[in-house]
């Protein structure tokens, strides 16, 4: 176990330096308890502050907390669905208080298309529950709007006393381990004011019998506050040594499966037998796994064991280093991903017109889409889809590569218009037959006589008869007083009419007022 997990500080007293933060959070804590809302939270510094540490120290004070990545939900509707929703519900238990943890909100989506930051922003003002947000960068242009609607704590590096005090009251006394004083000093002031990594490190060197001495602390590289992904992938593929691996893993401060990524595109430039090559993804493929666990339970432990998939398990697929100079390149996914960004948008509009026209769900539409390119082969057939699902002419082009030849559009816009007039002259016969007659209305206390009264009164009459409804769905208010006003002339029937073309929605919205649910929902 990590020693990291296993020492990690369950009060605020318990956390080691940024004293005048934890004050002021242990307030905005209490302030809330008291149903006195506060602006959400921004804990922002370097990796190894106890940022996390102290989110989770929060939410003991709740009913019940929820955490995720907010740089794993990155678009406007996903934020919205998950973080919103859940901003503007109370607890499972009762009217309590549930905390929201959201890290990395820096690695937030900002750009118009998605609207990750904007969504942010939205939750942050409507919010009922508290929040706590992190971050490590103060100045990263993606806070600049929501560091005006939060309150800011700067956390501040640990000084190296506190460190050493923690390491040595904390972890070493309850291992049982003793080290040499003046080296243990030495590995506090090398870690940075980073808690994590000195814990990180002295595990490495000291556990299993190991000893803190001079010479292990020179072989392990300082942390380098300026290191870059590039150094973690390196070493990872050019290092034989698990424990350096695995340090390194640690220290790195970006996302994850960003880093897999990074990896599992440089694999292959270094790696030169096919068996090592194979096992490389075989690992990288396990972390994939557990990342996908992480997503779907919002469960972040699951990341400690993605890290040792990718990380130690990728190193130890080769027998030994390759004494050459590979440079390391960035995921050829990315470069993809923008080139073909606008037309994934357009393909997501049209799902969502198809979810709106055709009720189905957003999965199903993405598997019609190959069918559509079939169909829109031919000229009518793609005019009448497009025409019902109301596609732009680039969202035509999506499934076709050329337009719809104007002499078919006017061809079809005709036979569509026809369609329509004998539609209305239909109407007008069936008004002129006296279908507005009413029926009696039901009487509950005698439901068997309501059901036996004369069918051909229904069948000719009824005004809630499902055709002529739906007949009716289809024609705008000015061509029912246009039909209207040519058989009345007191404008009896012509309220009649537009009580009687009251949308589907509408008259559904209606039933679920009074409590009546349907089976079918067409």
């Amino acid at each position: 176990m990590l020693w990291t997990d296993k020492y990690r500080p369950k009060r605020f007293e318990d956390v080691a330096g940024n004293v005048k933060q934890k004050k002021i959070i242990e307030s905005w804590v209490e302030e809330w308890k008291n149903n006195n809302p506060q602006p959400p939270l921004l804990l922002v510094g370097p990796a190894g502050t106890g940022k996390t540490t102290i989110a989770h120290i929060i939410a003991d004070e709740f009913s019940e907390y929820i955490e995720l990545n907010a740089s794993d939900k990155r678009s406007y509707d996903l934020l919205m669905s998950t973080i919103g929703e859940s901003a503007n519900t109370y607890s499972l238990f009762g009217n309590n208080r549930k905390l929201i943890i959201m890290d990395e909100v820096d690695g937030i989506h900002g750009t118009n298309d998605r609207g990750g930051t904007k969504a942010l922003n939205k939750i942050i003002k409507e919010s009922k529950q508290p929040i706590v947000m992190m971050a490590n960068d103060l100045y990263s242009n993606k806070l600049t709007t929501i560091k005006k609607n939060v309150q800011v704590i700067k956390m501040d590096k640990i000084k190296s006393p506190s460190i050493n005090k923690y390491l040595r009251d904390v972890v070493l006394k309850n291992e049982g381990i003793d080290v040499d004083k003046e080296v243990l000093m030495k590995l506090s002031k090398r870690s940075s004011g980073d808690l994590r990594s000195a814990i990180n490190t002295l595990q490495a060197l000291v556990e299993n019998g190991g000893e803190l001495t001079e010479e292990a602390l020179e072989s392990t590289s300082q942390k380098d506050n300026t290191s870059t992904i590039f150094d973690t992938v390196t070493r990872v593929l050019k290092s034989t040594n698990p424990e350096h691996v695995k340090r390194s893993m640690f220290e790195n401060t970006e996302d994850p499966t960003l880093v897999m990524e990074y990896i599992a595109e440089n694999i292959p430039r270094e790696y030169e037998k096919n068996k090592e090559i194979k096992k490389a993804y075989e690992m990288i493929s396990q972390a994939d796994l557990y990342f996908g666990r992480t997503r779907s339970s919002q469960y972040y432990g699951y990341w400690k064991y993605a890290s040792d998939f990718m990380g130690v398990g990728v190193s130890s697929s080769k027998k030994e280093t390759y004494r050459k100079y590979s440079k390391i390149i960035s995921p050829m996914s990315f470069s993809l991903m923008g080139r073909t960004r606008g037309k994934r948008a357009m393909r997501d509009a049209i799902a969502l017109k198809m979810e709106e026209k055709m009720h189905v769900s957003l999965q199903l539409a993405y598997t019609i889409f190959p069918y559509f390119e079939i169909m829109f082969e031919n000229d009518e057939t793609a005019w009448e889809i497009s025409d019902f699902l109301e596609l732009e002419d680039d969202e035509i082009k999506f499934f076709r590569k050329k337009k719809i030849p104007k002499g078919v559009i006017t061809k079809m816009e005709k036979i569509k218009a026809e369609m329509r007039e004998e539609e209305k002259e239909e109407w007008r016969n069936k008004i002129k037959d006296g279908i507005f007659r009413e029926i009696p209305p039901q009487d509950s206390e005698n439901e068997e006589e309501n059901v036996n009264f004369d069918s051909d009164i229904v069948e000719e009459s009824s005004p809630h008869n499902a055709t002529v409804v739906d007949i009716f769905d289809d024609f705008s208010d000015e061509e029912l007083d246009e039909i209207a006003s040519e058989l009345s002339t007191d404008g009896k029937s012509k309220t009649k009419l537009r009580n009687d073309s009251k949308s589907k929605k509408e008259k559904d919205e209606e039933k679920l007022d009074k409590g009546q649910t349907t089976l079918f929902s067409f």
